[in-house]
């Protein structure tokens, strides 16, 4: 008859798992056939699980009361059939392919292990000594190698220095054009200049000849008009002739003329000799040597003549007095104690002069009062500068040079220092000086006179 624990796992269900089923021992002899007296006890046992495969078909020894039994033993433990999951079975191609790899690795690890030992157990054989000829030739053609590229190398340099004194000669004779040509346009400048300021130097003269002319107010010319109406006989209600215009116009110009030409410029000269003007003073005069340098000077006539310079002169080349060197001084009396307003400075004209280098340049004119024996009056005025000057040979050979000081009393004497000239080294030449002013008109200037 079957056991207990046979027929339990024989009805229990195909899904169920392996079951251990506690079989109990306590019938079975004791080993050696002896009796014991110790309690019973119970051993586990593990029956495999036969169950068949799901494509397998049911066993035919299972009945349906067995089937039952499986399916109630199932409902029993829910808790086993969680436990386990199911794993689906790999394809067959998978497996083949996981072995192939495997031992496709291991034949290549074996092929490895294989080859180190081959190399380890067969050494290459030791090379052979180089040659000493090839040695010798390979040394040989280094040092040709070296020696072309050593001539290469002068013969670059060699060119290069013959670049570098070529750009040299380009850039110098370059240098030297722009420079000569620099030279040019500043000289073209330079002339443009002076002739500009030449001119405005004529321009300033105009404008001070401007200046110094008195132009007629509205009202004054109004009186002026009723005036000459009165003179040429005319009524408030008449209307003047234009030749009666005219005829006075052409009187006053030569009044006016025949006054500017008795002294060249129309104004009054205190210091002129024939009006009782004197040189008191004077640098070392310079005595030309018959013959000699003062040859170019018509006339010859440059002695020790100081009145000279204080007497019309005419335009006539050689009528000056000449001092001796660049520089000088001197001193004049004037006809009357004036006022000064202004000095005018003459040299020979430049459209009829042999040499203008002998013309003074840089001047300073100073003035005092100078008492006479008798005189009693006070506050006349002491030494002081009148006016600072450079005579200009682009000008006028005629040139006036204002008084520049201010509050300047009465004086009587008169120094012109120059300090250099226009290029002589030997001698200066004074054509002519002339001091301009009016006489004061107060009662107590009658013992100015000299």
């Amino acid at each position: 008859m079957a056991s207990p624990s046979l027929a339990a796992a024989a009805t229990s269900p195909a899904s169920s798992p392996l079951t251990l089923d506690a079989i109990p021992l306590a019938s079975r002899p004791a080993p050696g056939g002896a009796a014991t007296a110790a309690a019973p006890r119970k051993r586990s046992v593990l029956l495999l699980d036969h169950r068949p495969h799901p494509a397998s078909p049911t066993p035919p020894l299972l009945s349906s009361t067995a089937a039952t039994a499986a399916a109630a033993a199932a409902a029993s433990a829910p808790h086993a059939r969680r436990k386990k999951t199911s794993h689906p079975p790999r394809p067959r191609w998978q497996t083949v392919l996981s072995i192939a790899a495997k031992n496709a690795t291991l034949l290549a690890a074996l092929l490895y292990l294989g080859g180190l030992a081959w190399r380890w157990s067969h050494p290459p054989p030791p090379s052979p000594p180089p040659d000493r000829a090839a040695l010798e030739g390979y040394a040989a053609r280094v040092d040709e190698v070296e020696a072309s590229l050593a001539r290469t190398f002068r013969m670059i340099q060699v060119q290069l220095e013959a670049v570098d004194r070529k750009i040299d000669g380009e850039v110098g004779a370059a240098r030297g054009d722009l420079l000569s040509l620099l030279e040019e346009k500043r000289l073209a400048l330079e002339g443009q200049l002076t002739r500009l300021d030449a001119r405005a130097g004529e321009l300033g003269d105009a404008l001070d000849g401007l200046k110094r002319m008195e132009f007629l107010r509205k009202d004054e010319f109004e009186k002026f008009w009723d005036e000459l109406k009165g003179s040429l006989g005319s009524g408030s209600g008449s209307e003047v002739d234009l030749d009666q215009v005219r005829a006075l116009a052409r009187e006053i110009v030569m009044r006016e003329i025949e006054k500017h030409a008795a002294d060249g410029i129309g104004r009054v000269d205190y210091a002129v000799a024939s009006g009782g003007g004197r040189v008191v003073r004077h640098s070392e005069a310079y005595l030309p040597k018959r013959g000699g340098l003062m040859g170019w000077m018509p006339g010859g006539d440059v002695g020790p003549k100081p009145e000279k310079m204080l007497q019309p002169s005419f335009g006539e080349p050689g009528q000056c007095f000449a001092m001796q060197g660049s520089s000088g001084f001197v001193e004049i009396k004037l006809k009357s104690g004036i006022l000064p307003e202004a000095v005018t400075l003459e040299h020979v004209s430049k459209d009829v002069a042999y040499d203008r280098s002998t013309a003074p340049k840089d001047c300073l004119v100073s003035g005092w009062y100078e008492e006479t024996p008798g005189e009693t009056q006070s506050g006349y005025a002491a030494k002081m500068a009148l006016a600072e000057f450079t005579y200009d040979l682009e000008k006028n050979n005629v040139q006036t040079f204002d008084v520049s000081a201010p509050d300047v009393g009465v004086i009587n004497m008169i120094r012109l220092d120059f300090t250099s000239n226009h290029g002589s080294s030997l001698l200066t030449c004074i054509y002519r000086l002339r001091v301009h002013g009016h006489e004061p008109v107060s009662p107590g200037t009658a013992g100015f006179q000299a």
